[in-house]
This record gives structure tokens, C-alpha cells and sequence, in this order.
């Protein structure tokens, strides 16, 4: 491990161009890491390796797709042929690409073991043989299940997943994991609490209410809109798996989390206060099966090992966000209208 760590941070000292494979890097925190990577290492070379889905928007990274330090590979990381076709000239892998939304893993579990799973299991085959330095596997508090009015998830939190999209992210873990235990192979893990900020997929709760609420239409709230979560900013995130990849344990799991919770309820009146709209779009309705009533994160790990701490407020940060969709209305109307699938 210790020669692992030598050898990493060798690489990036020596002033030789790493070449990051990132995956998913259509989708919400992948393009926002793309950008955030290609901004902060001017030097880095970085392969975005996706397959346009729902969620994967081309149009995320138009403003850099001519950025000579970006190169997009179209593929399918459940594909053996298309991995390992681009494997072989990787330094380092940030796994991104999953599927992620639970209403639809509730209505099709089936493309979620597949692509979770599957998918993971594959990357990490063609990671191993091709000697990739360092694996850092981007997961969910999600995979803890839910806590109640006190506590926090920790590293050591027993996985106790509610959902088919959290089972297959900790599906996904376990094999990570298993592929450190049993290979000595150079793998991360980080489990994040919820990130809000700009090209999030509109099916999320904070793009959702604000695109809702600029039209003036009904705002679902699920039950009684008292469920919990721990925000955090997508750039608070993207920092944070910067610090995993260059200074992180091989082997270790790290919470990353925003120490920010909001019942759901009070982020929509938040929203619809700075957006001046009424309450009365609020539309409550019947709850999701299996809603994981509270999530918290506690992110001591990484804030005393590697010097990692948020740095955006949650209110600047919510008006930064709003503002960003309002401002986007083009890009909204995009994946509305499904202009944005290639």
C-alpha cells in the first residue's frame, strides 16, 4: 500500500501528463468534476468515458468540448470490448457512472444491477490487468439506510440499503472492496451525502422544484415532506474526490458530507420564497416506497486525514443554484422536450 501511495504521488510530481479515466462524465457530478479538474490541473489529461442515457447530457460539457485536455470516448461500461479498449492508456479511474434514480430503480430494478454492479465488476477486471495506480469508486450515503432523529453515519455504519438503487451501489462496494482485499488492487471508496448545484437531471428534488416553480406548476412532495437530508455543493464534492485521488488510503472508505441538514419541506419553501412563488404550488403526495426518513453524514474521516472541509454555505450556494436555472432555461428546455439525447 505504502508503495502504492509512493508511486501516485510520484507520478503527479514528476510533472508526467496523468490521464484520468472518469465515467459518467455526462451526468450531474461528472461533468461538474470534469470542469472542476480540467480548471484546477491544467496539465491533466481527461478521457470522459459515457454512453448517452436520460441522465447523460452531452450538452453539460459543451462549453469545454474543445478544451485539448478533453477527450470524450463513447462507450458502455457493461461492455467488456468497450472498457478494455480504453483501459490500457488510463493512470487512474474515478468511477462515476451509475444508474441513480430511485423512483425508476423502484419501477425497474433490472438496468440498476446491471450498470451498478455489472458494470463496476468490469471496470475493476480491466482496471486490475491493466495495472491502473488508483480506483477511487464514487458511491451514496444511500447504502446505509436511514437513521433516525439522532446519529450520523459513519465509515463503520453497518449497509443496510432500503431501495434497488442503493442495494446495487453497495453491491458495487462490496466488490470494490473484495477486489482490495483479495488483488492488493488500488481502490477508494467515497460515499457522499446529496449534492445540489448546477446540470443536475431535473427528476432530482432541488432542479425539480426550481424548474417547477418557474413554470407555476404543482410541486410534488412526497408524504409529509419531513424526510432529512445533508446537502452538499457539487464543487464542495468534486474537491473532495480531488483530495481521495491525490492524498487518500488505498483501501479506505471516506464520507464526504455537507454537516447541512434540511427537512425536504423546508428546502421547497426556501426555493419558492427566493424564486417569489406560492406555497400553494406545494402538492403533497403519496410517499415513495421505502423512503429513507433521514440521512446525515459525519465527514470527520476525510476532514482529519486529508485536510478536506465544504466551503459553500448552503444559502449562497441555494442562490447560486437557482439562479444558474434560471439563467439555463435553454438547457431545461433541452431535456423537456428530449432534444438533448443523441
Amino acid at each position: 500500500m505504502q508503495n502504492q501511495r509512493l508511486h501516485l504521488t510520484n507520478k503527479f510530481n514528476q510533472n508526467l501528463k496523468p490521464r484520468i479515466l472518469i465515467t459518467g462524465g455526462f451526468g450531474f457530478i461528472g461533468s461538474n468534476l470534469i470542469r472542476y479538474f480540467l480548471k484546477k490541473h491544467k496539465d491533466y489529461d481527461i478521457i470522459n468515458f459515457d454512453l448517452p442515457t436520460y441522465a447523460g447530457n452531452p450538452y453539460n460539457l459543451n462549453p469545454i468540448k474543445d478544451n485539448a485536455h478533453y477527450h470524450y470516448i463513447k462507450g458502455d461500461i457493461t461492455s467488456n470490448l468497450d472498457v478494455e479498449s480504453i483501459m490500457k492508456d488510463i493512470d487512474y479511474v474515478i468511477h462515476l457512472a451509475a444508474e441513480s434514480h430511485v423512483d425508476r430503480s423502484i419501477q425497474g430494478p433490472e438496468i440498476f444491477i446491471k450498470t451498478n454492479v455489472l458494470g463496476t465488476q468490469i471496470l475493476l477486471e480491466s482496471a486490475k490487468k491493466n495495472n491502473i495506480q488508483r480506483f477511487i469508486h464514487i458511491s451514496t450515503d444511500e447504502v446505509y439506510g436511514s437513521l433516525g432523529k439522532t446519529g450520523l453515519f459513519t465509515e463503520e455504519t453497518p449497509i443496510t440499503p432500503n431501495s434497488p438503487y442503493s442495494a446495487s451501489k453497495a453491491g458495487s462496494d462490496l466488490l470494490v472492496y473484495a477486489y482490495y482485499k483479495t488483488f492488493n488492487f488500488p481502490s477508494i471508496i467515497t460515499r457522499c451525502s446529496n449534492n445540489y448545484g448546477p446540470y443536475q437531471f431535473p427528476e432530482k428534488l432541488i432542479p425539480l422544484i426550481i424548474s417547477n416553480a418557474l413554470e407555476n406548476i404543482p410541486l410534488p412532495v412526497y408524504g409529509d415532506g419531513m424526510n432529512v437530508r445533508d446537502w452538499i455543493h457539487v464543487e464542495d464534492h468534486c474537491s473532495a474526490i480531488d483530495a481521495v485521488l491525490h492524498r487518500g488510503r488505498v483501501g479506505e472508505f471516506y464520507n464526504i458530507g455537507g454537516n447541512n441538514e434540511w427537512h425536504n419541506i423546508d428546502i421547497i419553501k426556501l426555493i419558492l420564497m427566493v424564486l417569489c412563488r406560492s406555497e400553494s404550488l406545494i402538492n403533497f403526495v403519496k410517499d415513495r416506497p421505502g423512503h429513507d426518513r433521514r440521512y446525515a453524514i459525519d465527514a470527520s474521516k476525510i476532514k482529519n486525514e486529508l485536510g478536506w472541509q465544504p466551503k459553500i454555505q448552503f444559502e449562497d450556494g441555494i442562490k447560486r443554484t437557482i439562479e444558474w436555472y434560471k439563467n439555463n432555461t435553454e438547457w431545461l428546455r433541452r431535456i423537456k422536450s428530449g432534444e438533448y439525447r443523441i
